[in-house]
């Protein structure tokens, strides 16, 4: 299944591969709870669904998040819209084509979260701040 969301704002992709970080991920989105350890690309968080591993590359345009052991192989992308847009496209996939209404519903909620927190630019830095580490990705 797949869910998808556009958030109206001026971030580039440059700006969501800097700023969208593990260890800022509950300034981003709702639905993530505390980040419990981040290693550069990868470390753990408890969301709405629990405590998970999670790991961040960079793609093409912005940023995916895979939950490695999540039973429904949970992972988002962040991207920046076609250029000269003013969006943001948040996909979030599982590997499953039906599930419990109530896990669906979940799933809209995080997207929903990302949506709001991205258009909020709730994870930028503000004046006097400086964005968390986000290692590059070299593959």
């Amino acid at each position: 299944m797949e869910f998808i969301a556009r958030a109206s704002t001026l971030m580039r992709d440059a700006d969501l591969q800097r700023y969208v970080c593990i260890n800022n991920l509950p300034d981003w989105c709702a639905s993530i709870d505390k980040v419990i350890a981040s290693q550069g690309e990868k470390g753990e968080i408890y969301s709405l669904w629990g405590q998970f591993r999670i790991h961040r590359e960079m793609i093409r345009d912005g940023v995916r998040f895979t939950l490695p052991t999540c039973p429904n192989a949970l992972q988002w992308t962040v991207t920046a819209g076609p250029s000269g847009s003013k969006e943001v496209v948040i996909h979030c996939t599982i590997n499953r084509e039906e599930h419990d209404p109530d896990f669906i519903e979940s799933i809209e909620h995080f997207v929903a979260d990302w949506k709001a927190g991205i258009e909020a630019g709730k994870g930028r830095p503000r004046a006097g701040q400086t964005p968390g580490n986000c290692e590059p990705w070299y593959g």
